[in-house]
C-alpha cells in the first residue's frame, strides 16, 4: 500500500445530511466539463503571459509578439484560444486589431491563482 502522507478516516462511513447538501449543490456533468475546458486555456505559459500584458494595456498584435518575443503568427494562435474561451475581446481600428481583456472575471481568475501560489 502507497502512504502519499494523505490522511484518510478510519472507519468507512458517509454522512448521508452532508452528502445531500453536496448533491444538491454539485453543477451538472455539462458544466463541470465547461469549467475543466476554461481552466485547461490557463494551463499555458504563454497564454498566461498574454493576459498579463493585456492586464496592462490593450494592445495589437504586433505590439504583443514584439513583448513577448514571439511571431505574429504564434501569438495569433494563442490569441484564438483565448478568443474561443471568452477570455478576450478585439476591435479594428484602421489596419490594426486590438485585443483586451474580455471584462474583470479574468483579472479576478488570475489575481486569485497569483494570491494562492503567493501564500505560505
Amino acid at each position: 500500500m502507497i502512504n502519499h502522507n494523505v490522511e484518510c478516516c478510519d472507519e468507512c462511513k458517509t454522512h448521508e445530511d452532508l452528502l445531500k447538501i453536496v448533491n444538491d449543490n454539485m453543477p451538472d456533468e455539462d458544466e463541470l466539463y465547461d469549467l475543466a475546458e476554461l481552466f485547461k486555456v490557463f494551463g499555458d505559459s504563454t497564454r498566461i503571459r498574454i493576459l498579463f500584458v493585456l492586464f496592462e494595456s490593450e494592445v495589437c498584435v504586433c505590439d504583443l509578439a514584439e513583448t513577448l518575443n514571439m511571431t505574429q503568427s504564434a501569438v495569433s494562435h494563442q490569441l484564438r484560444i483565448l478568443k474561443q474561451a471568452k477570455l478576450i475581446k478585439n476591435r479594428r481600428e484602421g489596419k490594426s486589431i486590438f485585443y483586451s481583456l474580455a471584462d474583470g472575471h479574468v483579472r479576478t481568475i488570475i489575481s486569485q491563482g497569483i494570491e494562492h501560489i503567493e501564500e505560505k
